[in-house]
């Protein structure tokens, strides 16, 4: 089971803050194909993405257990 913390437009998008998913996936790259196969409307543009707590890349390996968070840019003034 994958971990996934959502923010901002991806929590309007999924419509919750999280969600657990029971994948067969390696890394962060196949987890977004998935996330944008059942949610075409998600841009993954300029979204960080962190692994329990440490700053991931699509190359990052994931597995069972795993916290993963999508973290949109902010903007503000």
């Amino acid at each position: 089971m994958i971990n996934l913390l959502l923010f901002a437009n991806f929590q309007e998008v999924i419509g919750s803050k999280a969600l657990s998913l029971e994948l067969n996936v390696n890394n962060i790259l196949e987890l977004k194909n998935y996330l944008l196969s059942k949610y075409p409307e998600l841009d993954f543009n300029f979204v960080m993405v962190a692994v329990n707590e440490e700053y991931a890349t699509d190359e990052t390996v994931i597995k069972s257990g795993d916290v993963v968070a999508f973290i949109p840019p902010v903007s503000g003034g």
